[in-house]
């Protein structure tokens, strides 16, 4: 329990559902949106002080938050935003929070090529560098130069470069390091007619949003591709598009969509994974991993990010 009076911006007992794309979670014992960097040190030196856990979120859409809640701080950082374009090298730099989409968008306006495939990502920028976000054949870790890390252990502010982040589908060692990213550094290719760049990031994004379920609540990808198979094909192969459990349910456009329907709870959302995970290891033998992070407590386990 903290003790002293903490920095501004800090409340007490937020829902997390209003903070995720699945629209779940109980509530954050401590939640915070710092709105700059200098904030968002001091939210860590307090945790830090108080010897609380610290939970950093994004825009929400890769994560799925027990209906139990969250102890300690929960940081989300969308809203620190912000980045810079150079036009003529191709050097882009973004905060944490800013979105992927509004980034991508920005640099089709400049003429630099490589975020074509991100436009339908809904998430940020610090989200991506943690995952290895891909969409369109394409990922972060092909562009990303470095990213500025916080540890908050001990307060340091130090850049990882690319390889040094250890990159690998849908992953990095960001997601077994307890480090904040404060904001990433692309090099991007210059020079490139901004109408047509404009042209395929509008492409990427009518094809996302034509074949997967956009209008309803979800997390983007539920599972990680077994390459070569594609989870989704697995899924619907096996009859279990529109599969539902209370207000979860396979997505009936996207097999590799869970959508909540109306009123579905964290955990009926963790069955639901874990019923699918169940089907396609029993008839291919093939255990489907998740991309989505599960924080919180679920059942009789208490997972970490």
């Amino acid at each position: 329990m903290a003790t002293q009076a903490g920095p501004q911006g800090l409340r007490r007992s937020v829902g997390l559902a209003d903070y995720t794309t699945w629209k779940v979670g109980g509530p954050a014992d401590w939640f915070a949106e710092p709105e700059g960097l200098e904030q968002l040190t001091e939210l860590v030196a307090w945790v830090r002080r108080e010897g609380l856990e610290l939970r950093v979120i994004g825009a929400g859409s890769n994560l799925l938050v027990s209906d139990a809640g969250l102890v300690g701080l929960t940081l989300c950082q969308r809203r620190l935003q912000g980045s810079q374009l150079d036009s003529g090298s191709g050097l882009v730099e973004a905060l944490a929070g800013e979105p992927i989409p509004t980034l991508a968008r920005r640099a089709a306006r400049a003429g630099l090529a490589g975020l074509e495939w991100s436009v339908g990502i809904p998430g940020t920028v610090g989200g991506a560098v943690v995952m290895n976000a891909g969409a369109q054949g394409g990922c972060t870790a092909e562009w990303l130069l470095d990213a500025t890390v916080l540890d908050p252990q001990t307060g340091a502010t130090f850049v990882l470069t690319a390889a040094e982040l250890d990159f690998a589908y849908r992953h990095s060692r960001l997601q077994q390091e307890p480090l904040v990213v404060l904001s990433a550094r692309f090099q991007l290719e210059s020079g490139h007619d901004p109408a047509a760049v404009g042209q395929r990031t509008s492409a990427n994004l009518h094809s996302r949003t034509s074949s997967q379920p956009y209008q309803q609540p979800s997390c983007g990808s539920v599972f990680r591709n077994p390459e070569p198979r594609k989870a989704g094909q697995l899924i619907e192969g096996l009859g279990l598009k529109g599969l539902s459990l209370g207000g979860a349910q396979v997505s009936p456009i996207h097999a590799n969509f869970i959508v909540n329907t109306g009123g579905a709870s964290a955990g009926e959302i963790d069955q639901l994974i874990a019923l699918v995970q169940q089907r396609v290891a029993e008839a291919h033998g093939i255990a489907l991993h998740t991309e989505v992070k599960r924080l919180g407590r679920f059942g009789d386990l208490a997972l970490a990010a």
